[in-house]
């Protein structure tokens, strides 16, 4: 599975006024009426019990570039936060420039082997319009070939490529 790329997010919550959050990389759009989303949470997360507790959880949607912040949430740290730039939105950690954001409610926990898999109702949505999404395959991260191959066409080009 390590060939199938996935979208990069920081999965984040509010326990007892303090924030906490990991990495995922398994971010998937379940149904658009209503709108929800799946994660996927190994159960020994000591985020889950926040999120069941809290009953609301923020997907901070990464970006092509950072990488950086992936690696710091999913490291064992406790300082996550303190290496980041975040504030409270509805009442959850956001992280102030990752460029996609939704807000959500569990609907369900369904077991799948070593993790849970959370049934997200989304409240929210906010996103960046054409950000290039962080995306990790292959155990490197990176982004959307279609994304890379914008980013060296000059506006010209990506104007006419965007025109057919």
């Amino acid at each position: 599975m390590a060939g199938v790329c996935t979208p990069v997010a920081v999965v984040t919550a509010m326990a007892d006024g303090l924030p906490h959050g990991t990495t995922v990389g398994s971010l998937t759009s379940l149904s658009l009426r209503p709108p929800m989303v799946t994660v996927a949470l190994d159960r020994r997360s000591r985020l889950l019990p926040r999120i069941r507790r809290a009953g609301r959880f923020g997907v901070n949607l990464l970006g092509a570039g950072q990488d950086g912040v992936a690696d710091i949430f999913a490291s064992p740290a406790a300082d996550r936060f303190d290496q980041v730039e975040w504030y409270a939105d509805e009442g959850l950690p956001r992280l102030r420039d990752a460029p996609g954001w939704l807000v959500c409610r569990p609907r369900r926990f369904v077991a799948g082997g070593d993790h849970l898999l959370l049934l997200g109702l989304v409240d929210r949505v906010w996103g960046a319009e054409g950000a290039p999404p962080l995306v990790h395959g292959h155990r490197t991260f990176g982004t959307h070939s279609a994304f890379t191959r914008r980013k060296h066409l000059s506006i010209t080009d990506q104007i006419a490529a965007f025109a057919r």
